[in-house]
């Protein structure tokens, strides 16, 4: 029976190392991160249920200080992958640059306004102060710019001030009352609506508003051109994985257990928040409307100019990878 059992543990063995030597053999994609960013919770999920051993590739993600160096580790090859919006992938197609966007995220920003506050709509906020996250080229902004032009003949820029900052910084001024309104990255805002402040007008809305596609996902998974062809499939791989993980986090509440310890939640409040303005961006399935990107980026172009956009005033082929 010893010797039985002896056997099995021997062909136990065998089997989980042949699995780690598989594994091993994977090829592997490294995404570069923000250490406390909020793809981590889609990253977590892949890799917490496999998906990235179920799509063919082993996933590594290697967390840095600020976005700015993930797109230098991506740029200088010490990473494959990073985050960031479409615009600036066209912004590098215009200008020569290998870079390839996978659809990631739709979840964009709005403008906040105390619970108390007394405005209804954006002309209520002539001659107050608005926080700005991101600095005058916020696409945010320059969407909410357009809107307020259009819906009331309002130059949003010249009626009201402006105080740029980090996002900790704009969600403090506005929870303190130091500004009328506030516009912030999503994940901040949802904080600031946790703790009472509310939606004045949605970047969402605007943009319908505005006959854009606020469907089109804004933010991407960021890889090469050169990696894309050097590992065929690859990239549609860590699309499907995504994918996946994005059904988990919308349809499985349990499934935030494993990522509520990264989220940064203070409080019941603030985790509730985070995870349905999360699912909330969750974009459709498939590829990006490339008529529908375009108006974005014209509009882009029209409002923050070469600064922006580059030499991108149309969108460049290639932009969006083609996932199905």
């Amino acid at each position: 029976m010893l010797k039985g059992l002896g056997g099995a543990i021997a062909a136990a063995l065998a089997f989980l190392a042949a699995g780690a030597a598989w594994a091993a053999d994977l090829p592997q994609i490294r995404a570069a991160v923000l250490k406390i960013g909020t793809v981590n919770w889609e990253l977590t999920t892949i890799k917490e249920n496999g998906l990235d051993a179920k799509h063919g590739f082993d996933l590594v993600v290697e967390p840095y200080a600020d976005n700015g160096a993930t797109r230098v580790a991506v740029e200088g090859g010490v990473a494959d992958m990073f985050v960031s919006d479409w615009i600036w992938v066209a912004r590098q197609r215009a200008a020569g640059r290998d870079f390839v966007a996978i659809p990631y995220s739709r979840a964009v920003g709005g403008l906040v306004v105390a619970g108390d506050s007394p405005a209804r709509s954006l002309p209520d906020l002539a001659g107050g102060k608005i926080g700005i996250a991101g600095g005058p080229l916020d696409k945010s902004w320059l969407i909410l710019r357009a809107y307020a032009q259009s819906e009331y003949g309002m130059d949003l820029a010249a009626q009201t001030e402006q105080v740029y900052g980090a996002p900790p910084l704009i969600f403090k001024a506005g929870l303190s009352g130091e500004t009328d309104g506030a516009i912030n990255f999503w994940h901040f805002l949802a904080k600031m609506k946790a703790a009472g402040m509310r939606e004045l007008v949605s970047v969402t809305d605007a943009a319908a508003a505005l006959g854009l596609d606020p469907d089109t996902p804004l933010l991407s998974y960021v890889l090469k051109d050169s990696f894309v062809a050097e590992n065929p499939g690859l990239a549609r791989a860590m699309y499907a994985a995504s994918r996946e993980a994005k059904a988990i986090l919308a349809e499985n509440d349990a499934a935030w257990d494993a990522i509520r310890p990264i989220m940064n939640a203070a409080s019941d409040a603030e985790f509730e928040r985070l995870r349905d303005d999360f699912r909330a961006g969750i974009p459709a399935p498939g590829n990006v409307d490339p008529a529908a990107a375009a108006r974005f980026l014209a509009l882009m172009a029209d409002l923050g100019g070469a600064d922006l956009v580059g030499q991108a005033t149309t969108l460049p082929g290639g932009t969006f990878l083609n996932v199905e």
